[in-house]
């Protein structure tokens, strides 16, 4: 059963050795993804699953605790491990390729950023795009049973907020982020079963699929929400 969730952006940028001290306007989206799991540690779990957005050709691909992730491919020397603490010397000898999509390798630099020991941890990445049903299926499966389980929701929404976004100005982006946000915030689980995938993919928000498991997981529970974190810095919205 879901006992919490946490929803995060998923950007390199929040390592701070990608951003290398140019993006401080990502220091506030850095503390609200701390505070945010804490809260998931308080809920004590018996195991935490992160999702997060991933290419690939299987639609779900799991990755167990102490896979490898690593930034260098965006020009720094950072490696980490899905494990809640960051990589020791020799922890990374003998894997020359980094297993972790992008979004879970950022998901696991948050969780050692907190040193996270509340539970073990298993990774999700959810290929994009997945139609909504298939999302909600994998949702239901990850809390099927007695197990108490939180989830860390990693995802970005729309990247089309400015002209100079990722994929530019599209009219329709606030309003779809603005959806986002109050569902979120509310923990309105058929707003986020509702959102509408074809709309997402023109928007780019990477983070459609991961909400909609999310929506799943939580099936008819009656949960709270608070929402600590609504930007888009870059014309991307976290």
């Amino acid at each position: 059963m879901l006992v919490s969730a946490a929803v995060c952006p998923c950007p390199p940028l929040l390592v701070p050795a990608v951003a290398a001290g140019a993006a401080p306007e990502l220091d506030t989206a850095r503390a609200a993804c701390a505070d945010a799991l804490g809260v998931l540690a308080a809920s004590r779990p018996d195991r935490l699953v992160v999702v997060g957005p991933a290419a690939g050709t299987a639609d779900v691909e799991t990755y167990p605790q102490g896979a490898h992730g690593s930034f260098r491919g965006y020009g720094v020397a950072v490696d980490v491990t899905l494990d809640g603490k960051p990589p020791g010397p020799g922890d990374l000898d003998g894997h020359p390729g980094a297993d972790l999509p992008p979004s879970l390798a950022v998901a696991a630099w948050l969780l050692s950023h907190v040193a996270w020991t509340a539970s073990p941890i298993q990774g999700l990445g959810i290929r994009e795009p997945l139609d909504a049903e298939r999302c909600i299926k994998t949702g239901r499966d990850i809390t099927t049973g007695s197990e108490r389980v939180a989830l860390l929701v990693m995802g970005d929404a729309s990247a089309c907020r400015t002209l100079k976004a990722p994929g530019y100005l599209d009219e329709r982006a606030a309003a779809f982020d603005a959806g986002v946000a109050r569902a979120l915030g509310s923990a309105d689980v058929a707003a986020l079963a509702a959102l509408d995938a074809s709309l997402a993919t023109d928007l780019k928000a990477a983070g459609r699929a991961c909400w909609q498991v999310l929506a799943g997981a939580a099936g008819g529970a009656a949960l709270g929400g608070a929402l600590l974190y609504d930007d888009a810095p870059y014309g991307v919205g976290y």
